[in-house]
């Protein structure tokens, strides 16, 4: 990378991760310095019953760019998103999972391609899940629901991988969606508004610490739910 960003928002989702958190903050700070000239990464804690709240502040405590919002009770994946675009101040702002499953250094992939767009979203060229079968069979179902429902047509659209412009995000603002369907809602309203969204392929890790929650069955009764309102919202609502 020839020049560095302005400013870059980064922030990452914690949910009973206290074995991820230190790690995946640590591994993105030398980064941050090496891509953009001011930045501050977010710690988002959506009310973790483990110690990943207390070892979010340990870590704000020692550098005033890092710092930490926190969401109690647990809320779901898409309050935790919307805690952390909302407390963003930088004129780019990029989120990963904070589950240690992406390497934050693939974030140059997409600062090349945000300079053409609104919004990079990446794709995991293999998954790398614990249930593998079951998360890719999720994935496509959603494919196909949010075609017939949304008319997207993304390679992977829950990918926890993204990076938006601020200005660009203003114009989606405000987000509804507290669980799954946050990044469909993402998608669907950035369509709605014409912005230019790019596609990368990503390298995804196998999880070396704690669980995955994502394909439980109260997540996705929940995300089928928050689809129907965002839908009828697209339709009828003031979005």
């Amino acid at each position: 990378m020839d020049q560095k960003l302005s400013g870059l928002s980064i922030f990452f989702p914690f949910w009973n991760e206290e074995q991820n958190i230190e790690q995946v903050v640590l591994k993105a700070i030398p980064v941050a310095e090496k891509v953009s000239l001011k930045w501050e990464i977010i710690m988002v804690d959506d009310g973790s019953t483990d110690d990943t709240l207390k070892i979010a502040k340990k870590l704000a405590s020692k550098d005033e760019r890092l710092k930490v919002v926190s969401l109690h009770p647990n809320r779901g994946y898409g309050a935790a998103l919307q805690a952390g675009l909302e407390k963003a101040r930088h004129k780019y702002i990029v989120f990963t999972d904070g589950d240690g499953q992406f390497n934050f250094l693939e974030v140059t992939k997409f600062i090349k391609k945000i300079e053409n767009a609104d919004m990079v979203i990446g794709f995991r060229q293999v998954r790398r899940d614990s249930n593998r079968f079951r998360r890719l069979l999720l994935m496509n179902l959603l494919k196909i629901w949010d075609l017939i429902f949304f008319k997207l047509r993304f390679k992977d659209i829950d990918c926890g991988f993204k990076m938006i412009r601020r200005s660009a995000l203003d114009k989606i603002l405000p987000l509804r969606s507290e669980g799954a369907m946050i990044t469909t809602e993402i998608l669907a309203k950035a369509n709605r508004k014409k912005l230019k969204i790019e596609e990368v392929g990503i390298t995804h890790y196998s999880r070396q610490h704690g669980d995955q929650s994502g394909a439980n069955i109260p997540v996705i009764l929940r995300a089928i739910l928050e689809s129907f309102i965002l839908w009828y919202d697209l339709h009828y609502g003031r979005t």
